[in-house]
């Protein structure tokens, strides 16, 4: 079966106060945006795979749930009243990174760490028209069980609709491109002791609205 990729993924980081203080970094005051590679997308019910890459730099992947948006036309320079009106549906998503590529692996730049083949679970998009409001939705994500993240969308800095119209600025956004909007607290890198992915694991994440997305783990020898 041949997938169809989207056009790009963007992916905005720190877009939750309290996941930006956990992960030691300042609240940001514009978008901090990164691209994650289209070919990393997987649906639900498919297999995370650690990939023997990231055996370098020590245990590293973690896990971040999040909602996406996915755009249903062409855009630029989309103004923030009516940027709700370019968005085809929302799903669940999971914005596996693999930490160590992140931070220290590339540079300092994030695509790397975040882009490994498999980095990107998708549930089924849900039409625009079906979620009421993107920044009231209770998301959860659970590892093996175990709750890891419970926040709202509501506590998003850059809420939906500015970030479209932010990142349209002087810049086309394609139909079908999907936007990672940010993960709440509680992420694996940022416990203590750190709880990464590792075979065996099964991530199950939720947002209420929007659907369920779930993805077992395993290493690739």
């Amino acid at each position: 079966m041949t997938r169809a990729y989207p056009p790009a993924i963007i992916g905005i980081g720190r877009n939750y106060a309290d996941h930006a203080k956990e992960m030691g970094g300042a609240v940001p005051t514009r978008p901090l945006v990164f691209m994650k590679n289209p070919a990393c997308i997987i649906g639900d019910g498919e297999t995370i795979v650690i990939p023997l890459i990231c055996t370098e730099g020590g245990p590293q992947v973690d896990f971040e749930g999040e909602l996406a948006v996915i755009l249903d036309r062409d855009c630029r320079d989309v103004a923030e009243e009516c940027a709700l009106e370019m968005v085809r549906g929302y799903a669940v998503a999971n914005d596996v990174s693999a930490r160590w590529w992140q931070n220290e692996g590339a540079g300092g730049q994030f695509s790397r760490g975040k882009s490994f083949d498999t980095f990107c679970p998708m549930s089924a998009l849900v039409r625009a028209s079906q979620v009421a409001d993107p920044q009231n939705l209770r998301i959860q994500t659970r590892v093996s069980g175990e709750l890891m993240q419970d926040a709202s969308t509501s506590q998003m800095i850059f809420p939906v609709r500015r970030l479209i119209s932010d990142l349209s600025r002087g810049m086309t956004l394609l139909a079908g491109t999907i936007i990672l909007t940010g993960s709440p607290s509680g992420v694996g890198h940022a416990r203590k002791p750190p709880r990464y992915l590792r075979g065996g694991d099964c991530v199950e994440i939720s947002i209420e609205g929007v659907g369920s997305l779930t993805n077992r783990v395993i290493e690739a020898k």
